[in-house]
């Protein structure tokens, strides 16, 4: 069987998008165009969709444990903003490679999952190592902020896989119902709990006192979705029931 070019295999990945209901601005015109490109250089490398999770767990692996050990600064800043952006690339990169291959599976959603579990989970536990370790906090209880803003993105991400799992699929041979157009203005009002935002405010590590201004209007960000995002997806499912 005769591989495509990188040309020709961004150009099927383009044809083969994900809807863009439920995704912010960033992931829906940053991150995955960037992931398409990552896929496509896949493809040419003869890469299977595992490796590429594996390496997008690696750079943004790198990312998180700089963070941690790391005294903050400009440089760290720079390094550890691009270590997590090529890591989200690729998280996107691995599905879309996935479909270009044909070779989705179960055991390859789960480690993505599982990757993304972990990443989730992670970068805040290295934000309460380095508030440890080397900011100068006017107060020990600023170290409770990465375990609450911890807390809601993990069930953020638990919630919202258990709610669509949980949905009722239309049965076999059934057509599944129309999706609506993307919303514009939910993709905006997503912006500040998608992690590519997230990882902007890395880029302020240079700063104490910016970081935790960035770092703290996010964790409230999440605080308030997360509150949204329970109870419509517990509406939902109940009116499933």
């Amino acid at each position: 069987m005769l591989r495509m070019t990188f040309g020709a295999a961004l150009s099927e990945l383009r044809n083969a998008q994900k809807t863009a209901k439920g995704v912010s601005l960033y992931s829906r015109h940053v991150n995955r165009p960037l992931g398409r490109v990552f896929a496509a250089g896949a493809y040419v490398l003869g890469l299977r969709p595992n490796h590429v999770t594996l390496l997008s767990a690696a750079f943004t692996g790198g990312g998180i444990a700089a963070v941690a050990l790391v005294r903050p600064g400009w440089g760290l800043a720079l390094a550890v903003y691009a270590l997590l952006v090529v890591g989200f690339a690729l998280d996107s990169a691995d599905g879309q490679l996935a479909r270009l291959r044909r070779e989705s599976s179960a055991a390859g959603e789960w480690l993505d999952h599982v990757v993304d579990c972990a990443k989730v989970t992670a970068v805040h536990a290295a934000v309460l190592v380095s508030f440890y370790r080397f900011f100068d906090l006017s107060s020990d209880a600023w170290l409770l902020l990465p375990l609450g803003f911890q807390l809601a993105a993990v069930l953020i991400f638990c919630g919202g896989l258990l709610a669509d799992k949980l949905k009722p699929k239309p049965a076999p041979g059934a057509a599944p119902a129309p999706a609506p157009p993307p919303s514009r203005l939910r993709a905006v009002a997503l912006l500040p709990v998608d992690y590519g935002v997230f990882c902007v405010v890395f880029l302020l590590l240079g700063s104490e006192s910016a970081f935790l201004a960035g770092y703290t209007a996010l964790a409230v960000a999440a605080a308030l979705f997360l509150i949204a995002f329970m109870a419509k997806w517990f509406r939902e499912l109940s009116a499933t029931s």
